[in-house]
């Protein structure tokens, strides 16, 4: 070997040395038996624990709101967005917004009433707004991985400093699972779009999910796992109880996180594998904090289609 040859070689290997670790994820799982709990103290625990910038900034909680009902566990549940709003507001939030743009009903206020936000949250009209019928802006997405160029948003979630989804830990009769990257289908304005969003739908689902959470870098996930819903979610399955709240800045991991909590492989999630593969994001780069999940882990039932989506040795 020449000494010009030693040379670059050593180059070659320095500079494999310094290639930068693939970026690991926190995400916590906590205990919650049931809505009657202390959830203030725990999600401010939760929102300190992650280091989450909140005094002054303006933030916008998206809750799962999808049918008229205070029983079925469709809905994230009214008390558990009254407790982080409350936790969000005592660590001194400048100004905080809970937003939805359901997409299957238009009555959207009288839809929050009979699910019991009214009656949960303090104010609710006046810290509600109706994502459908908001003032939009024009977003493009770089790099879609969906058969959109672009699409139109509305004006309080494109402006808030940190938007935090709220999601119902359920399956999905299309998606598998439905957790925080599914729920921003809900910032879609059906004003726009229609209902229910059928664009989404045509550019394909995995692909419009992972495209919608490229638009919102800034994310806080917390998701209720007090009570779930298994079978034919999101709407018309069955109650399931993991008594868990789980959460982090990383929706994918978030989400990763989740699917095991409910017995399900997230590499045969479809958006999960498409976010895997255009970020380089692994499942296993996911670090849990928290409770074990194999002691937290509660089977989710599937429909038959999706039986293939159990985790193996589950």
């Amino acid at each position: 070997m020449t000494r010009r040859h030693f040379f670059f070689g050593s180059l070659a290997l320095a500079a494999c040395s310094r290639a930068p670790r693939a970026r690991r994820y926190n995400v916590s799982v906590v205990r919650a038996a049931s809505y009657s709990s202390d959830l203030v103290s725990l999600i401010r625990r939760l929102i300190a624990g992650h280091g989450v910038a909140v005094a002054g900034k303006s933030i916008v909680l998206k809750p799962n709101l999808v049918e008229f009902s205070s029983h079925a566990p469709a809905n994230t549940h009214p008390v558990f967005v009254a407790a982080v709003y409350e936790a969000f507001r005592s660590l001194g939030a400048r100004h905080i917004r809970i937003a939805e743009g359901p997409g299957h009903r238009r009555a959207t206020l009288d839809m929050a009433y009979d699910a019991g936000f009214f009656a949960a949250v303090p104010g609710f009209e006046n810290s509600f707004v109706d994502l459908n019928l908001d003032d939009v802006s024009r977003t493009p997405i770089r790099n879609p991985a969906s058969s959109l160029s672009h699409i139109y948003l509305p004006n309080t979630v494109l402006n808030c400093d940190l938007l935090v989804s709220l999601p119902k830990m359920k399956t999905h009769h299309w998606a598998g699972a439905t957790l925080s990257m599914k729920n921003l289908f809900g910032v879609v304005p059906g004003a726009v779009y229609g209902w229910p969003k059928n664009v989404l739908h045509w550019s394909g689902i995995d692909e419009c999910i992972v495209d919608l959470n490229t638009l919102f870098p800034r994310q806080f996930c917390i998701v209720d796992g007090i009570q779930g819903m298994e079978g034919n979610g999101p709407i018309l399955g069955t109650r399931n109880a993991p008594g868990v709240i789980v959460a982090g800045s990383h929706p994918p991991s978030v989400d990763a996180t989740c699917c095991r909590v409910m017995q399900i492989d997230p590499n045969r999630i479809g958006y999960l594998r498409l976010a895997s593969r255009r970020t380089g994001w692994s499942s296993t780069l996911v670090d849990q904090i928290g409770e074990n999940i194999r002691d937290v882990s509660t089977p989710f039932a599937l429909i038959p289609a999706f039986r293939e989506l159990r985790l193996n040795g589950a």
